[in-house]
């Protein structure tokens, strides 16, 4: 089966969320803003007809292609990309899965660099969104005020005095931000801390999703800390929201690491090892168990317990054995059967010769 080729290009660079680096980035994954954004002349999209999204797509993506700072976006119809490609899209964090599954005209416009995205007749007629490796929401409020500033220099957003941005979803009206930051906390699972902690951010008003957003699993112990809501609270103030409460997160999954390290280094030491294990000589593995198995090697590798295995290493292995990136590297459609074959044969392939003595050490 043929693949889009700039679409196999990426699998050759590490994910921007998934590159291993920035600050805090053995806990803090990833750090994202996103804009919604309406044009003024056209309903939302759920009152828009099929005729209503092909203008906006047309009209959108022109003025974007036009305009110098985003000439040499790549620039993607989700309508005319296969199953497969699509879902690598939304593996990779650049587009959503509504923009995956919806229908009618939609596309995207990525960064080469997979820094930002720009989602067309996803819920609203524009989002943008913007990936910071590690914890660094500052930056990415530079990069994505600068290119809403772009943007909107070309188009007529829906904009009212006192409410601010029209959004399709009226949590999102006002500045239309989710400010958002992925976290790794395994050790807050294995110490049964996480359901605490969660429903502590509930309370001043911070969502907490799964590793693909709303209504996704938390595979691999990947958590989304995001604002609820936007209405009558300035961009600052939402990035300082979510921003104060991350190094509180951080400061407890260190403190219960260091409590699996000191209290339970066995037991701690054992789940590592077989993990490791498993996946170095398992003949047939799902991908939501190599996550979890990842998620202890991961922490394995940051306390020190797994030598000469680098965290960007693991970071690839997340990603490379996602269904759809699994196939597209394969170069064939493969059942669920056969993925989880050739998903132990890739992991075998990475890891095995790691665990394996050389003939010194046999004797």
């Amino acid at each position: 089966m043929d693949f889009d080729a700039k679409l196999r290009g990426f699998t050759m660079q590490p994910s921007e969320w998934l590159r291993g680096s920035g600050p805090e980035s053995d806990i803090v994954i990833s750090s994202r803003i996103r804009l919604a954004r309406n044009l003024a002349e056209f309903p939302f999209i759920r009152r828009c007809s099929a005729s209503d999204k092909s203008t906006i797509e047309k009209v959108l993506v022109e003025e974007l292609k036009h305009s110098a700072d985003l000439a040499d976006l790549l620039y993607l119809k989700v309508n005319d990309l296969q199953l497969l490609e699509r879902q690598f899209l939304v593996e990779r964090q650049l587009i959503s899965r509504e923009l995956a599954d919806s229908d009618g005209a939609r596309s995207v416009a990525i960064d080469t660099q997979e820094q930002y995205s720009v989602l067309v007749n996803e819920e609203d007629h524009l989002r943008i969104q913007v990936m910071r490796s590690g914890l660094d929401l500052s930056g990415a409020w530079e990069r994505i005020n600068r290119l809403d500033d772009v943007i909107e220099s070309r188009i007529n957003y829906a904009f009212h005095e006192r409410l601010g941005y029209l959004t399709a979803c009226p949590t999102n009206v006002g500045t239309g931000m989710r400010v958002s930051v992925m976290l790794h906390l395994p050790a807050l699972v294995i110490t049964r801390q996480i359901d605490k902690v969660f429903r502590s951010l509930q309370k001043i008003s911070l969502a907490v999703r799964g590793l693909y957003g709303e209504g996704s699993q938390a595979m691999g112990d990947f958590y989304q800390i995001s604002n609820q809501i936007t209405l009558g609270r300035t961009e600052e103030q939402l990035i300082e929201q979510v921003g104060d409460v991350v190094p509180v997160l951080i400061d407890y999954e260190r403190k219960a690491r260091d409590f699996l390290v000191k209290e339970s280094q066995n037991d701690l030491r054992d789940r590592v090892s077989r993990a490791y294990g498993i996946l170095c000589n398992a003949q047939t593995i799902s991908s939501e168990e190599t996550m979890h198995l990842l998620s202890s090697v991961r922490m394995g590798v940051n306390l020190g317990l797994i030598q000469d295995l680098e965290i960007p290493t693991i970071n690839q292995l997340f990603m490379h054995t996602q269904p759809a990136h699994l196939q597209i590297l394969r170069g064939e459609e493969l059942g669920t059967a056969d993925r989880n074959v050739q998903r132990a044969a890739y992991l075998q392939g990475k890891l095995r010769k790691r665990s394996q003595p050389d003939d010194s050490e046999k004797n």
